[in-house]
């Protein structure tokens, strides 16, 4: 979605059209939740923490400026706001988060079955990797690679100036291989 389309729903929103707002929260509420759920590793959690920023961005739109993308600015109210609740909750328990529990893949048909296996298992093992990085470098990944923000996005959703982005974006990155090659190394420690 272009820019020109989101302002063109956006200001169709601010005159009246509640319904247009739908179209919005259609097209960005998968990552707003998979930025949720990494940070909070509960999906009721992160599902709550996403409504609440859909709602809060509704409320707020007049306040939209328009000098980024709205996809920038939701994420940020997602982020911030999932950081609040992770905050709340260690106040609220001490025992430690449980991750999120996810199905396993099926193959899709006989013939792939083996490359859908070999793809799950990368998958999980980078799934894997990811969820041991603190919640900041996790949205950082998801929001470089997954969602294939630009920096300059990276740093209005999180608030950081351009060079430190780059810089965690460096860090993390080697910090992601070595959780990496740590996990293929153990698997071939234990054929």
């Amino acid at each position: 979605m272009t820019n020109l389309n989101e302002n063109l729903i956006i200001n169709n929103v601010l005159a009246g059209d509640k319904d247009a707002f739908a179209i919005l929260v259609d097209r960005y509420q998968d990552m707003a939740y998979t930025i949720a759920v990494r940070i909070l590793h509960d999906p009721d959690e992160a599902a709550d923490v996403v409504q609440e920023s859909f709602i809060k961005s509704y409320e707020v739109l007049d306040s939209f400026r328009g000098d980024a993308k709205f996809s920038s600015w939701i994420y940020r109210i997602v982020y911030r706001k999932a950081l609040d609740r992770l905050k709340s909750i260690k106040r609220r328990r001490t025992d430690a988060i449980d991750p999120v529990k996810e199905g396993t893949m099926m193959a899709e048909d006989a013939e792939n079955a083996f490359q859908q296996l070999m793809k799950a298992e990368r998958r999980e093992m980078v799934k894997n990797a990811i969820s041991q990085l603190k919640p900041d470098e996790q949205t950082l990944i998801l929001l470089y690679y997954f969602e294939e923000s630009s920096i300059k996005e990276i740093t209005e959703v999180l608030g950081l100036g351009m060079e430190n982005v780059k810089v965690k974006l460096f860090r993390t990155r080697k910090k992601l291989f070595h959780l990496l090659k740590g996990q293929v190394d153990h698997i071939k420690v234990e054929s």
